[in-house]
C-alpha cells in the first residue's frame, strides 16, 4: 500500500521576516501602539489575516494585530474565507459577511421590550452562509470535538493539505460557501471532496494512507484458523478491517450539522458578552430611600480601568408604581430615578447601554428598597 507523504511547507527566510505580524503562541502585543483582536472569544487558531499594515497567523488564541481603523481579510491556507471586516477586540463569524455585519447595527428588542444583540444574534443563524462557513471551519479542527474550553485549532498539517487539495486539477480550486446547506454537504459537494483529502493523524499513520482496494482484498491470503500467522503477510481480513478503518477516518459535512455550528457559536457569543459586561458596573449597585424622599436619585454607569463611554442607554423600573425612571443620558451614562411608592415597596431598575465601538448591548440592575 502506498502511504499519503507531504512536502512540509518551509519559509524562506526573508519570507519569514516580512510576516513581522504573525503570532507565536503565548506572544502578545509588541512594543508598538497596534491592538491585539481575536477570532472568537476560546479563539481559532491556524487562520492567515491582512490589514493595511499588518499580516500573519492566528496564534493559538485566535490573535491577531491592527490598528484602530484598519479592515481585516482572513484566509485558511490559501482557501479565501472573507475580506473587509472591521477589526476590533473581537471579531466573530457573524461578521466575516457584510449583510449579517449589517445587520448586527441593528439590534432587536427581548421579552423585556429592551434592545437586545443576542435576539438579533440568534436571528442570523438561519443564514446558509454563515452556518456553512462555520461547520467547514469546525470541520478543520484537530480533533472532531471541541471542549467547552477549547477554541478551534487549524493545524498546520490540516493547512499543508488542505492547499494541495486546493492545487489538485482533479479536484474543486474553491468553495462556494453561499449556497444551500443542503448542497453545501451533498456527498459530492466541494467541501465534501477537499475534506475527503485530509487525513486528521500523524503523517506516518497508516489511517492517512491509501485504502486497500477491493481487488487487493479479494487477492489476498485469508488468515488461517489453527497455525502460526506471518507477520510479514497481509491477510484478507486485516485488508478489509483498515480499510474500514481508513474510510470511516474521512470526514463528512453530515458529521458537522447545523446544530453543532449553532451551539459553537453560541458559546462563543455569550462568553465575549460576558467579557464585555465584566468591564462595567453600576454606582450604586443597590439602595434604600426613605418613602418621604421623594428627590430625584441617580446611578452611574461605571467602567473598571476608563470611562464608560456609551454609544446609547435604556433604563426600565421592574415596579414603575414604586420606583420610576425619570431620566436617561448615555452622554452623562446615568440614570435618574424617584421614590414614589409607600414603605416596604421595592424596585428593580434595568440599566441597558451600549457602549461605544460595538454593536453588543451590557444589562445591569440595580435594587431600590423603600424604607
Amino acid at each position: 500500500m502506498k502511504l499519503v507523504h507531504l512536502t512540509r511547507f518551509i519559509l524562506p527566510l526573508s519570507a519569514a521576516i516580512a510576516l513581522t505580524g504573525c503570532f507565536d503562541s503565548g506572544s502578545s502585543s509588541g512594543s508598538d501602539d497596534t491592538r491585539t483582536g481575536r477570532i472568537h472569544f476560546q479563539g481559532v487558531g491556524g487562520l492567515t489575516y491582512q490589514t493595511a499594515s499588518q499580516s500573519g497567523k492566528t496564534n493559538t488564541r485566535g490573535e491577531f494585530r491592527y490598528y484602530p481603523g484598519e479592515t481585516l481579510s482572513v484566509k485558511v491556507g490559501n482557501l479565501p474565507i472573507a475580506e473587509g471586516i472591521p477589526a476590533r477586540e473581537y471579531v466573530t463569524f457573524l461578521e466575516f459577511q457584510e449583510d449579517t455585519r449589517a445587520a448586527l447595527q441593528t439590534p432587536a428588542v427581548d421579552d423585556e421590550g429592551l434592545n437586545s444583540h443576542q435576539v438579533r444574534e440568534q436571528l442570523l443563524f438561519d443564514n446558509n452562509t454563515l452556518m456553512n462557513l462555520s461547520r467547514f471551519l469546525l470541520a478543520l479542527n484537530w480533533t472532531e470535538n471541541i471542549d467547552d474550553d477549547e477554541g478551534i485549532d487549524i493545524r498546520e498539517r490540516v493547512i499543508n493539505q488542505l492547499n494541495r487539495a486546493l492545487d489538485d486539477p482533479n479536484l474543486p480550486n474553491t468553495i462556494n460557501f453561499n449556497v444551500s446547506t443542503s448542497e453545501f454537504s451533498a456527498e459530492n459537494s466541494a467541501a465534501n471532496q477537499i475534506l475527503a483529502e485530509i487525513c486528521f493523524y500523524p503523517e506516518d499513520d497508516p489511517l492517512c494512507g491509501q485504502p486497500p482496494t477491493q481487488e487487493e482484498i479479494d487477492n489476498a491470503t485469508e488468515r488461517p484458523v489453527d497455525g502460526e500467522l506471518d507477520p510479514d503477510v497481509d491477510y484478507k481480513e486485516d485488508l478489509e478491517a483498515l480499510r474500514e478503518r481508513i474510510l470511516q477516518s474521512v470526514r463528512n459535512m453530515d458529521e458537522f450539522d447545523n446544530e453543532q455550528a449553532q451551539n459553537y457559536l453560541r458559546r462563543e457569543l455569550a462568553a465575549i458578552t460576558r467579557a464585555l459586561a465584566r468591564q462595567y458596573y453600576l454606582s450604586p449597585e443597590d439602595a434604600t430611600h426613605p418613602a418621604a424622599d421623594t428627590g430625584i436619585k441617580t446611578v452611574k454607569v461605571r467602567k473598571i480601568n476608563g470611562n464608560a463611554q456609551l454609544a446609547q442607554l435604556q433604563a426600565q423600573s421592574t415596579r414603575p408604581a414604586d420606583v420610576y425612571v425619570n431620566a436617561e443620558s448615555w452622554q452623562e451614562a446615568e440614570v435618574e430615578y424617584v421614590v414614589d411608592g409607600p414603605k416596604g415597596g421595592e424596585s428593580e431598575i434595568l440599566v441597558n447601554f451600549r457602549p461605544e465601538g460595538t454593536y453588543r448591548w451590557v444589562r445591569k440592575q440595580i435594587r431600590i428598597l423603600i424604607d
